[in-house]
């Protein structure tokens, strides 16, 4: 299963281990330069395994001191070094030997931040996928399952505290000032869930009383002085156990559960079993340095890494291929507290408008792939929307088809029948079969199949025979390597709306699968006649996004005003509202390139204004539909010959007759958000704060003014109207004195607070300005910017390459040669990171002809570089080839 000099690893080339590790022993003499590892491995050889079979061990950047089998060396001619592993050919005949690997490693030296590394002074580790393997020599597979107990020394002074996986055994003081403390978890996990902490850390204290009355310790270590901005996570970390137990009937099963935070981190979280390490920035909050949206995301990702416990930890996967197995089940579950938490609806739209911006795009480019990829030359590459969100798009939709209690019934199965066990996406359908009795083979092309299927809807209404017809028809385009697709089951939510905005009865549906209100779409063609249709209805369609698709309706302009004032699901409302937004946006971009002004109707900017004002709906939702599609997601409605620039202009002027249609009740509405009640990151005055923040930009755009946003941001008391006014005067007044006053009094008010500091770098990385490129290279020199720290690189760099269209596609190619650049830069230490800002170039081949051919040539320049990493390499090649 190596990867290995980039060649490609096959999930038809699967073979189980011929050893595995029942036992591991590990002990850590811990040095910032100079780490000692000592690995004691029981061995045994699989059943049917040669007794020639080499043990081929995985290995990166290790100093191999000892290598003793039995307690006796082996010798030199009996094993061999290589640059990614060990292979030890003097082995026993026994079935079971005991293995020591003795290695040093340097962590403050591992700027990589796989392995073990120093983050602010704290030995941290960080394993998935294949990081253990830069700490000892091991079988660094999923598959390969070991109970650890692990013995931690260090100097007290510089890591007073000790940590890792499972349950606390010992601790004691040693001589010279050095103490120890040993862990064990009983439950076998892959090395990729091992975790070691050990630093000088403040923590946050509490307990959760499970629902079999067992007490367990919780604890949230952060920086000295820190220790209350980890409160909310601490609430979220409760509320996700009690959830897990009442939702799922899952359990916690150590007596402690303890998370740490660090500021150099990869990714948002890492769910090692019972020690979860997380990015700083998914757990520190607080009313004046927490943005609404921080407080949900870190809601979302305590939870996502806790339900990790049971899916991914307890039952994890059995190779690389089946990541969504625990990625996507678990992206479903941490949906579906969140909903539960705060609003189903309006999380329900976040969720697709995440899916739409970061994964549709994934799936019509070059780096589309299954959501169980076949092939992979770099693993760290498929840690993608497709895997995550798409994955959960299809345990959705599994939901959908079976319905809750079955659903249920097929999660229960699946605890039970593999619990301790390294498994497959088969498994896992395995069990919704079997307390189905449903065969899921054609569902099961949502795991093997690439692309976004497109399904295109008509319908027809028959007065006289008070029937109703809808055709539907299915297509999947073709991707990279598969021109040949499959027909899917696509399980689509409907109702048919009547003139008084209530769901219209139906005798009896012919011609297609309807159950519970879903048409199950299986063929290319599918008609359904709805009969005993008393009046005409609208066809609501595709409800709650029960499948992730891409959906055209032959309906009419006025059918989609009608859904948005009155559809009784509030997805289908928003939706329908957006399409319409869409449809204007796209043929004003086109006047703009035709050199005319864009017009809109007037039947449009009122509905916008009505559904805003509509008291009867939630502020959130109100908020949301109110906002007018990013300019990338016109982008990706357009298709092709994209110009940013003209969809840049068409925004803007349909935010400027918005503010004109709603200029004469927007203030007031402004006004009536605001509250004098304290701060409080509830859903409720969450929702109020969003749609204030929302009316602001309007308000803004329409008066020409900065004054009322500068007004905010002085006057503001909590971050989100904060930055929320900085937000509006970064992106539209940006030259003015208010908006560099701003910034200024931003950037000294939190200069020594990093977590908002990467706001501000963030909000200046976003300006729709042609002198934005300059600037994001005079803040690449800017004091307090670190290629080192991957938040500041993704605040900056990846915020204008992924969200600032018109300043990454400059039409002079400056954005395309800033990102490649610092892409070339970053890949020498961190070559995770500059390949996922490398991936900004996917969607290249979409932009007009000017743009299209500087994007080439810059990506073609970088694929010709020979030291880039395979990180990097795999990226770039797939998004040219």
């Amino acid at each position: 299963m190596r990867t290995e000099n980039g060649q490609v690893v096959r999930l038809e080339d699967y073979k189980p281990s011929p050893y595995l590790i029942p036992e591991t022993r590990l002990d850590f003499q811990l040095d910032p330069h100079e780490t000692l590892v000592t690995a004691t491995l029981k061995l045994e050889r699989s059943e049917g395994a040669s007794v020639d079979a080499p043990l081929e061990l995985d290995g990166e950047e290790l100093r191999l001191e000892t290598l003793k089998i039995d307690g006796c060396d082996v010798p030199a001619s009996g094993y061999e070094q290589h640059p990614d592993g060990l292979t030890i050919t003097c082995l026993p005949a026994s079935r079971t030997f005991e293995l020591v690997i003795r290695t040093r490693i340097a962590p403050a030296l591992n700027k990589a931040l796989m392995g073990l590394y120093v983050s602010n002074g704290v030995f941290c580790t960080q394993c998935e996928a294949e990081g253990f393997r830069r700490i000892t020599y091991f079988l660094d597979r999923p598959d390969v399952l070991s109970v650890y107990t692990v013995r931690i020394e260090a100097d007290r002074k510089i890591a007073p505290l000790l940590l890792s996986n499972g349950n606390p055994v010992s601790k004691g003081e040693l001589e010279n000032g050095r103490h120890f403390a040993v862990w064990q978890d009983p439950f076998p996990k892959p090395s990729y869930l091992f975790a070691l902490v050990a630093g000088d850390l403040g923590v946050l204290r509490d307990s959760f009383e499970t629902a079999s009355g067992r007490t367990v310790e919780l604890g949230i270590y952060v920086e000295h002085g820190k220790e209350a901005r980890a409160t909310y996570a601490m609430d979220a970390l409760k509320r996700s156990m009690r959830w897990d137990e009442k939702r799922f009937g899952r359990e916690y099963d150590l007596d402690v559960f303890n998370i740490v935070a660090v500021s150099d981190f990869n990714a948002g979280a890492m769910e090692n079993k019972g020690l979860n390490v997380f990015n700083d920035k998914y757990v520190l909050a607080d009313a004046d340095t927490a943005t609404d949206v921080d407080f949900a995301n870190i809601e979302a990702i305590i939870a996502h890494e806790y339900f990790h416990n049971w899916t991914g930890n307890r039952i994890t996967c059995r190779d690389w291929f089946q990541l969504c197995l625990k990625e996507g089940l678990t992206v479903f579950r941490d949906h579906e507290f969140s909903a539960d938490e705060r609003s189903r609806a309006v999380k329900r739209i976040a969720e697709v408008r995440a899916l739409r911006s970061h994964q549709f795009p994934e799936d019509q480019g070059p780096l589309a792939h299954p959501v169980r990829p076949r092939r992979y030359r770099e693993i760290n590459n498929f840690y993608t929307a497709t895997v995550y969100e798409k994955g959960s798009e299809v345990v959705r939709m599994l939901q959908t088809i079976l319905g809750d209690a079955l659903f249920r019934a097929g999660m229960d199965l699946y605890f039970e029948r593999h619990d301790g066990q390294a498994v497959t996406i088969e498994d896992f359908l395995k069990a919704f079969e079997d307390v189905s009795e449903c065969d899921l083979g054609q569902f099961s092309l949502w795991y093997h199949q690439a692309g976004t299927p497109s399904v295109t809807v008509s319908s027809r209404y028959d007065a006289r025979a008070a029937t109703f017809t809808v055709e539907l028809e299915q297509s999947v385009p073709p991707t990279p390597s598969e021109n040949r697709k499959r027909l899917m089951h696509i399980p689509l939510s409907f109702g048919l709306v009547g003139p008084d905005g209530s769901d219209l009865p139906y005798r009896s549906a012919e011609g297609a699968s309807v159950e519970n209100g879903v048409i199950h779409l299986r063929k290319r063609h599918h008609t359904v006649t709805f009969t005993g249709v008393e009046a005409r209805p609208v066809l609501s369609i595709n409800r709650g996004f029960s499948a992730p698709i891409a959906l055209s309706t032959q309906s009419r302009v006025e059918d989609r005003l009608f859904l948005a004032r009155h559809d009784s699901d509030p997805f289908s409302r928003w939706q329908a509202l957006t399409s319409l937004f869409n449809d204007a946006l796209i043929a004003a971009s086109k006047a703009v390139r035709g050199g005319k002004k864009p017009v809109f109707t007037e039947d449009l900017l009122t509905l916008a204004v009505n559904l805003a004002t509509d008291a009867s709906l939630e502020e959130a939702f109100r908020a949301l539909v109110l906002t007018v599609p990013a300019e990338a997601d016109i982008a990706r409605e357009i298709g092709r010959d994209i110009d940013p620039d003209a969809i840049h202009a068409a925004r803007m002027a349909l935010l400027r007759s918005i503010a004109e249609s709603g200029r004469d009740v927007f203030r007031s509405l402004y006004d009536n958000m605001r509250t004098q009640a304290p701060f409080s990151p509830d859903a409720a005055s969450a929702g109020r704060r969003a749609l204030r923040s929302t009316l602001l930009e309007f308000i803004a755009v329409g008066e020409r003014s900065p004054r009322l946003a500068k007004q905010q941001f002085d006057e503001a008391d909590n971050m989100t109207e904060r930055a929320g006014a900085l937000t509006v005067l970064a992106q539209h007044f940006y030259d003015t004195q208010e908006g560099r006053s701003a910034l200024i009094a931003f950037e000294e008010r939190y200069r020594d607070n990093p977590l908002v500091l990467d706001k501000w770098f963030q909000l200046q990385a976003m300006v729709p300005a042609h002198e934005t490129v300059l600037n994001v290279r005079k803040l690449m020199r800017h004091g307090h910017f670190s290629m080192a720290n991957p938040n500041r690189v993704r605040a900056l760099i990846g915020t204008f390459s992924m969200a600032n269209q018109t300043g990454f596609h400059a039409a002079d190619g400056e954005g395309y040669r800033l990102v490649a650049e610092t892409v070339t830069e970053l890949d020498r230490q961190n070559p995770q990171v500059a390949a996922r800002l490398a991936t900004a170039f996917r969607s290249w081949r979409s932009l007009e002809k000017g743009r299209r051919e500087l994007a080439r040539s810059t990506l073609a320049e970088l694929s010709s570089r020979k030291s880039l990493s395979r990180d990097l390499a795999d990226i770039v090649e797939r998004t040219l080839a």
